[in-house]
């Protein structure tokens, strides 16, 4: 199966110019993985001490954002280099102050890990969640260099767990630690007969938690909301807007309504304006004008969600009425506030926790979105306390940052 998989591998990693040519997405794939050894080489010129952290994407770095700014103050003369698979994370954190150098993580190929890490040749190298890379792992293997897997999930449908999956196992040999997000992933692995393993929780919770101890004063949100009741309505999608259109068109003036779409471009939000019957204004044209004289404000840009979610009474999170994903729904929760969200989140387990604990509402229809929202916005006592309940469940799961950079400090400073 090794021998497939780097033929496979290899295979891949020389279409790349090819594949690049499929779709703009592609595009960023293929092409951000040109220079990568060139700007490493410029970082690099001669080998320092480095930390090297792994993300699929977006959400794989917001986890592993607590443990990389607790390692970069307790060890500042260390480089940071963070790898990003997908343009998704990469393009929206490419220029983060956080780490020291941020790139594309090169093909999987046995020619490239070895390259990767002779050049970076970090003292630990820390995989957030996924990515279970065999080349990269053997070559750190065969250079003592720790491999340590933080807040990961481990599925009964994953290969491991499959008769076929013998070589995934093995890759899984060659990791130091497994820091488990959940008792299930827990028990998975150790029933591949793994004692490496321990149950730290997600990284995920400490991050938000930090959120409500920030500065989220917006000036332009106060003087919109001007005391109203305010939902926010985050990362929507077509879908979600399907969804919650004709309760925004027939609410109360009492109640005003942010929107976070998840594309902000034009073409996107002039359909979603168009849609809407209330007095509306964008982001991008709130200078000079009474943004208390308007229902419904759309933001058409990004870096401002966490903190808006601080102003809402209720949140909406998109992304679950179709395809795309439940987005973030602990940035919300952390500030203690009911939160609504369409019915394809079996795979969130941070989602369907706090469903069970009733500080979650799952929709299917138009129609069942007005019939939460409504009890939502007229029982102000039933708010509270499922806003409550999602705030207490936010605090109840922080501490993974904790464990795991007690564990890596041990191994960098060993």
């Amino acid at each position: 199966m090794s021998f497939l998989y780097n033929i496979f591998i290899t295979l891949f990693n020389s279409l790349l110019p090819i594949i690049g040519l499929l779709s703009p997405k592609l595009k960023l794939f293929a092409d951000g993985r040109k220079e990568v050894f060139e700007t490493l080489e410029a970082h690099f010129p001669v080998q320092g001490r480095a930390l090297w952290f792994h993300c699929a994407s977006l959400g794989e770095y917001e986890q592993g954002v607590p443990v990389m700014e607790a390692l970069k103050k307790k060890y500042p003369d260390h480089k940071l280099v963070v790898t990003f698979f997908s343009p998704s994370g990469y393009e929206v954190k490419k220029n983060s102050t956080l780490a020291d150098v941020i790139v594309y993580l090169p093909i999987d190929t046995r020619v490239n890990a070895v390259r990767f890490i002779q050049l970076v040749n970090p003292e630990l190298a820390v995989f957030i969640k996924y990515e279970f890379w065999p080349n990269y792992l053997k070559a750190l293997q065969a250079k003592d260099i720790p491999a340590v897997f933080i807040s990961a999930t481990f599925r009964e449908n994953q290969s491991f767990f499959k008769w076929y999956g013998g070589f995934m196992r093995k890759t899984l040999q060659m990791a130091d630690y497994f820091f488990v997000q959940d008792a299930m992933s827990e028990t998975l692995i150790e029933q591949l007969g793994f004692d490496n393993v321990s149950l730290s929780g997600d990284t995920r919770f400490d991050r938000v938690s930090h959120q409500i101890e920030m500065d989220n004063h917006v000036d332009f949100i106060s003087e919109f909301i001007n005391e109203r009741l305010c939902v926010v309505i985050g990362s929507s999608w077509p879908e979600d807007e399907a969804i919650f259109i004709d309760f925004v068109n027939q609410a109360s003036d009492e109640v005003c309504f942010i929107i976070a779409p998840h594309e902000i471009k034009d073409s996107n939000v002039n359909v979603l304006r168009q849609k809407i019957k209330k007095k509306t204004i964008s982001y991008s044209e709130k200078e000079g004008v009474a943004l208390k004289d308007h229902q419904v404000f759309i933001m058409n840009t990004i870096g401002y969600l966490s903190r808006v979610y601080s102003y809402g009474d209720i949140a909406y999170v998109g992304g679950a009425m179709g395809t795309a994903g439940l987005h973030n729904i602990l940035e919300p929760a952390t500030f203690g506030i009911p939160i609504v969200i369409g019915k394809n989140f079996e795979k969130f387990r941070e989602a369907k926790q706090l469903q069970k604990l009733a500080g979650l509402f799952s929709i299917s229809t138009a129609d069942e979105f007005t019939e939460v929202m409504y009890k939502l916005i007229e029982n102000k006592k039933f708010r509270e306390k499922t806003g409550m309940i999602a705030g207490h469940f936010i605090n109840s799961n922080v501490g993974a940052t904790d464990v795991i950079v007690e564990y890596l400090e041990e191994k960098i400073d060993s």
